[in-house]
Formats: structure tokens, sequence, C-alpha cells
């Protein structure tokens, strides 16, 4: 028979919002880079590797000849990254295997498992984990074709079935909590802490909610000006952060720090001179940027991202029909990656029954070969190709018959008697 390549199980093993709470996601955020480094060690032993770590989920997909023995190594490096035993981080974690696996790869680029349903981050923090990943070499055939088809999906359904029409966004969450909190956000200002991509959403929608002043403060200065300049707003230093949350009605943080960007103590004086008037603080950072216990000082108010949850439930419109029709699309694109994977079980065989037609040939040819040779060139080149094209047409058809074969629950008997049949793997075929 013929010699088949070890199969690879895709395997999903990781976390997200629905199954643990930001205190634990905090704990295991990686990275681009961590992530890609975590990837390369799960890769080896003849394996495949994508770690996508995002504020709302770290989700390790594995394409392994040993299944078990890799996800157990992700099991235990996730506990070690979350300093917890393994036994105990077990419940937060979800595995799944083979179609179930992809089909959660689909749903999370699409934004049907985001926690603002629908966001187009995610999309980019898709492509970026699998980016990384191929930069270290820990991607391989399996997972580039998962991925590719998961990015082309995701377009698919923001357009075909409309998902991502309404603006759905962490800090559009935000701005509509900030609304309900006051009432309107007419004359309100606005402290952003961070300058990147999410500061930048966030400082988009605030204004466009109806606030009027824009204060962005940033351990890199020069973004922080480029981003309040953008908004008609105003950059200040760290060192001025206490002046600001006296003036402040908002709080926004989002950095990529991995410590607290504020303590409480350090918000103490700030805070003290609002003497009791109220003071909103949002944290959407993962790992989170605002000490937890400022939310306990009278006066302060503090929502982090899982909060957003319910403020984001309340501003969506009823996406029922774009969903059906989005898992629909998914469902569809599942079952093409299922009949990619089959196809591969068959290409030793195609190829093993390609090599000893093109052996017969070949060998047909040289035994022939004395009465050939007062053939001229051209007309040798054109018994050859004559010859070649008979062995093409000869295999089209049984080709196409098992590709086909190959998607059905019997297939691997069928492939297994055309191998029989034509002796393929047999004598070093």
């Amino acid at each position: 028979m013929t010699t088949k390549p070890e199969r690879k199980t895709l395997v999903l093993i990781g976390t997200n919002h629905r199954r643990a709470p930001v205190e634990l996601r905090e704990r295991l955020y990686l990275a681009s880079a961590e992530a890609a480094d975590f990837a390369g060690r799960l890769s080896d032993r003849g394996g495949e590797a994508v770690v996508l770590s995002t504020c709302n989920r770290t989700e390790v997909y594995l394409a392994h000849p040993e299944p078990q023995g890799s996800a157990a190594r992700a099991h235990a490096e996730l506990a070690r990254l979350a300093r917890l035993p393994e036994a105990e981080l077990g419940s937060a974690l979800c595995v799944l295997h083979e179609d179930a696996a992809a089909l959660q790869l689909f749903r999370v680029a699409a934004g049907l498992e985001s926690l603002i349903p629908g966001e187009l981050q995610i999309l980019g923090q898709v492509r970026a984990a699998h980016e990384a990943a191929l930069n270290v070499g820990a991607s391989g055939p399996i997972l580039n074709h998962l991925f590719r088809q998961v990015l082309h999906a995701a377009k698919r359904v923001h357009t075909e079935a409309a998902f991502g029409e309404q603006p759905s966004s962490i800090p559009a969450a935000a701005a509509q909590l900030a609304r309900r909190f006051y009432g309107g956000l007419e004359g309100r200002r606005i402290l952003i802490i961070g300058a990147g991509k999410m500061s930048e959403l966030a400082a988009l929608d605030f204004t466009s909610a109806g606030a009027e002043g824009i204060v962005v403060t940033n351990r890199g200065p020069s973004r922080a000006k480029k981003l309040a300049d953008r908004f008609g707003g105003v950059a200040v230093g760290f060192e001025q952060l206490a002046e600001e949350l006296e003036r402040a009605d908002v709080v926004i943080s989002s950095t990529r720090s991995p410590r607290l960007v504020l303590t409480v103590e350090e918000a103490a004086e700030g805070i003290r001179r609002r003497r009791g008037r109220r003071l909103l603080f949002i944290d959407i950072a993962v790992p989170r940027d605002l000490d937890p216990a400022i939310g306990q000082v009278g006066g302060c108010y503090l929502y982090d991202i899982d909060d957003l949850g319910d403020a984001a439930a309340e501003r969506r419109t009823d996406r029922r029909r774009q969903t059906v029709k989005a898992e629909a699309i998914l469902a569809g694109e599942v079952a093409r990656f299922r009949a990619w994977r089959r196809s591969l079980g068959v290409v030793p065989t195609i190829t093993s029954l390609r090599g000893l037609a093109e052996d017969i040939r070949t060998a047909e040819l040289e035994r022939a070969e004395h009465r050939l040779d007062s053939l001229s060139p051209s007309e040798r080149h054109a018994v050859e190709a004559l010859t070649a094209k008979i062995v093409r047409k000869l295999l089209h058809t049984p080709t196409v018959r098992i590709k086909q074969a190959a998607l059905q629950p019997d297939g691997q008997a069928y492939v297994s008697a055309v191998e029989h049949l034509f002796g393929l793997g047999e004598n070093g075929r």
C-alpha cells in the first residue's frame, strides 16, 4: 500500500470572555511576540500552532500528529501563565477537535463570538496571529489553509450577511455606557489614557456622541499630541494626571501596559479634589490599566471590559436575521474545509497512481528505443507528447473519482481498492 503522511488532528484549547472573567484573561494575555514564541514551542515534533490572544480570548490552534500530547503541553503552559494548578484552570478552558475547532475559528474571525457581536477589530487580530506564527515557522499547510479560508469567510459574513453593518466596537459600547451614566455627553470632558487604535476609536465614538473636551495622555507624548490634535483636544503628560482627574467627567484607559497604569494611591489626590463629584472610569485594557480599588472610592464608578457586555446588549438592534445568514455561510465554509482535509488523504494514492503510469510509459518508450532511432527530434517529441497525453486522459476520470470518494464516509475503502488493484505501494511503488 502507499505510504500515507502522518495525519494531523486539528485541536483548539483556550478560553474567552464567555468562560473566564477578566481577572483570569489578563493573566493569560500574550503580546504578539510572546504568542509567536508560544506557537513556536508547540509546533515542534511535526506539528503546527497559531496562538490568538486578545482582550477577550487566548486560544491555541493546533494541527498535530500527537493531538493529546500537544494539547496537554498547551494546557500546562496556560496554567503556568495563569499561575494556577492545571486542574483548577481546566474548568475555564474549552477543548475542541476537528470541525468544532475549525467552526470556532470561523465564528471568532467573523465576530460572532465577540463581546460586541460584529466588531471588526478581531479580523485584523486573527490575521496578525497567523502572520506571527508564520514568521517563526509555526504555522504549516493545515493551519495556513484554515486561516486563509477563515479570513475570506469573515469578509463574506460582513458583506453578504451585513453582520458588521451597525457600528459595533468596545469603545462604542463605552460611549453608550457613559451616555447613559450622565444622561448625555454634551459638554463632558473625556480623559483618554493611551494613544493606540482603541484610544483612537474611543475618541471618535465619544466625540460623535457629543463630548466636547478630549484630553489624551500617553507614555509617548508625540503620539498623544497626534491623537489629540486630530479631535481638537489637548495632550498632557502623565505627571498632570491628578489635575486632569479633578476636571474629567469620564476616564477611559486602553494601553498595552503589563502593569497598572493608575493605582488608587496615584489617583487619590485628583479624586480628593473632586469632593465627591461623580467620576466614571472605563477600563477597556487587558491586562487592566486601572486599579480595581478605584471603584471603591466614594464618587468613583469603575467599569471594566466585561461590564461593557451588558451595555452593548442594550444598544444592539435585532441581529437574528443577519446571524442566521452568517451561520449558514460559516457552515458551508466549514464543509469546504472538511472536504479539503479529506482530499489530502488521497493525494499519496493519486501521486503513486500517476507515478506508476509514468514509469510504465517511460519504460515502454525505452523498450522501443531501437525502433525510434529513425525518428527526427521533432517526431520523437511528438511521440513523447502523444504518450503523455494518453496517460493523462486515462487517469483523469479515476483521479476525479478518487477525490470524490474521499469525501464519502466509506471513501477510504474505495481508495484502498484502487491501491490493491494497481499494486500501489508494492515493489517500491
